[in-house]
């Protein structure tokens, strides 16, 4: 394929991508060199996605984890599963009243949960106070009103991942890439040609399929609803326009097998050979989703007080950076203190990643993330009405289904 996905390049192993210092913790606990005695015998479940930098979760469960216990008192379980199967566990997690006191969800999907989750201002105060603030996505994922419903964590995706080579080959040398969609398209079907499709998920799965095509849907000028956040207008030229588009797209450059891929990946990393580019633009601009991951406190948990002390203390400078360090530039952060990180200076193949927080637009444009917004992105509203055009279905007919789905989520 031409589009490999960068987690290829990121399936570190072992120490080498393990920031070699040790970390400190907040003063507030850590003054003492005790662990607070609120927290003893305190147990904290913390559930998070399987990174897709294995890396980095070898090194929160073999050394933050340790030194958290350590620092204050307590017993960390962290669990890590597919971040496919997050939802499910949140849903019988409210519906039973137990589960995890800490869990990790991804995008707007904390919008679903804001009856069933702890407030953590104070927590999200003390972090932004101590790193430059929060950026804005970040902040608009993880609050309804002046309440923080989530403590962000980091903020990835949003740019293509391709074979330098295989660009080389059909004109693309030093590092240039397509620009617009026209220009995407036809390298795309020189490549098919010589068996080298573009690789694209229209599946049912977290990251890459919605990562791609709200941005294609944005940059044609088409839109979900309106700044109300409540006036659905999918169904314009500009969608439709779009969803014609796409479907020669589809089948002329693209591998069509993607219909069923998932975010999993396979294969031997290729990190020699690939590079990163923004989606191309079209007539409406040029867009990226990011990948915003924000940590809730569930409202049934017994030990808040102990889950909020953590969080502060996972969040700091000492220890996030630590974790920030073993991503090599995979995610940006949730605060602007990470823009002036030196892991930025290691690798100039991921630089572009750094910037992604501020070019990022949210599910539910033109309105707010909203918990509408959140229920039609994991339904594959948008990704669907693609999915349909492709495999047969009158572009027009397909935007209608999609807009009458969204007419029901917004009602």
């Amino acid at each position: 394929m031409a589009r490999i996905d960068r987690r290829r390049l990121l399936k570190l192993s072992g120490a080498g991508a393990i920031a070699a210092g040790t970390g400190g913790g907040l003063a507030t606990i850590l003054a003492s060199g005790r662990a607070p005695a609120y927290a003893q015998g305190t147990s904290i479940h913390w559930l998070r996605w399987s990174d897709f930098v294995p890396a980095s979760d070898q090194l929160l469960r073999n050394k933050i984890v340790p030194q958290g216990e350590k620092a204050l008192g307590l017993k960390l379980n962290l669990e890590t599963i597919n971040a496919n199967d997050l939802q499910a566990r949140v849903t019988a997690a409210i519906q039973s009243g137990t589960g995890p006191d800490i869990i990790m969800l991804v995008g707007t999907w904390p919008q679903l949960y804001t009856e069933s989750v702890v407030d953590v201002s104070d927590v999200v105060d003390e972090i932004a106070r101590a790193q430059g603030g929060y950026y804005d996505i970040a902040r608009v994922i993880a609050t309804v009103g002046n309440k923080w419903i989530g403590v962000p964590w980091s903020t990835g995706g949003g740019l293509l991942t391709y074979r330098k080579s295989w660009f080389e080959e059909i004109g693309y040398g030093d590092g240039k890439f397509p620009q617009t969609w026209d220009e995407y398209r036809a390298a795309g079907k020189q490549l098919k040609a010589k068996g080298r499709p573009l690789g694209q998920t229209l599946g049912h799965t977290f990251g890459d399929a919605p990562g791609f095509w709200y941005p294609y849907l944005w940059s044609w000028a088409g839109k979900e609803v309106e700044a109300d956040g409540k006036t659905v207008v999918l169904n314009s030229k500009e969608t439709i326009d779009s969803v014609k588009y796409a479907v020669p797209f589809w089948k002329e450059a693209h591998d069509e097998g993607g219909l069923a891929w998932d975010d999993s990946e396979k294969g031997t990393p290729l990190w020699k050979d690939i590079l990163h580019a923004p989606l191309p633009k079209g007539a409406g601009g040029q867009f990226n989703l990011p990948g915003a991951n924000t940590h809730m406190l569930m409202s049934y948990s017994k030990n808040q007080k102990a889950a909020k002390d953590f969080l502060r203390w996972v969040n700091s400078k000492e220890i996030f950076e630590q974790w920030f360090t073993s991503q090599q530039g995979y995610t940006s952060g949730a605060t602007r203190y990470w823009e002036e990180d030196p892991v930025w200076n290691v690798d100039p193949i991921l630089l572009p990643f750094r910037d992604i927080p501020n070019k990022g637009r949210l599910v539910g444009y033109a309105g707010p993330p909203s918990r509408a917004a959140a229920e039609a992105v994991t339904k594959y509203i948008i990704v669907d009405m693609y999915a349909k055009a492709v495999q047969g279905m009158p572009a027009e007919d397909a935007v209608k289904w999609a807009h009458d789905e969204l007419v029901k989520v917004y009602a």
